[in-house]
């Protein structure tokens, strides 16, 4: 067995929910941990084929509009278990909006204002999530990584204020 990438860990944790296709995946990974880890409809309906042959998945049943199922193996479980007790390395953010900032200065001043105005509504949602997601807490990780996104959020709201619109 090759060693798990951060997004095929992703969805054997998913997994160990129970079934789900790879439409449940996408929806259940942005509601779980979308604010710090995103996981594209390609990467999942890229990564699934790659665990079934790997035999970490399995096929399950077959849902409405071709849709398939897919269920997590004894081995996909003990993969998922070394993955998360193994050395997690360095965290890599990949923000296309600190990646326009960087480069902000190649921007009429309305370009800009339009930039940071849009930021700021959607980190401000964000923010306004993870606030809901605290409070909706089940236990204590959930509720730290809530704590997180809040935090993250936040951070990005004090790094668009610092960027001079004009």
């Amino acid at each position: 067995m090759s060693e798990l990438n951060a997004t095929a860990a992703a969805l054997l944790g998913l997994l160990h929910d129970g079934p789900a296709t790879g439409g449940q995946l996408v929806a259940g990974a942005g509601e779980r941990f979308g604010a710090f880890f995103s996981v594209t409809r390609s990467q999942v309906y890229r990564e699934l084929p790659a665990l079934s042959k790997e035999g970490l998945v399995r096929l399950g049943k077959q849902g409405p509009r071709s849709s398939q199922q897919y269920l997590i193996t004894a081995a996909g479980k003990k993969a998922f278990k070394a993955w998360l007790t193994s050395e997690a390395g360095p965290d890599h953010l990949r923000s296309p909006l600190i990646l326009r900032l960087v480069h902000a200065g190649s921007l009429t001043a309305k370009q800009r204002q339009s930039l940071l105005e849009s930021a700021r509504a959607s980190y401000s949602q964000q923010l306004d999530d993870a606030r809901s997601a605290t409070k909706a807490a089940d236990g204590p990780y959930e509720k730290a990584v809530a704590e997180f996104a809040q935090a993250q959020a936040k951070a990005a709201l004090k790094l668009l204020d610092a960027i001079p619109a004009a």
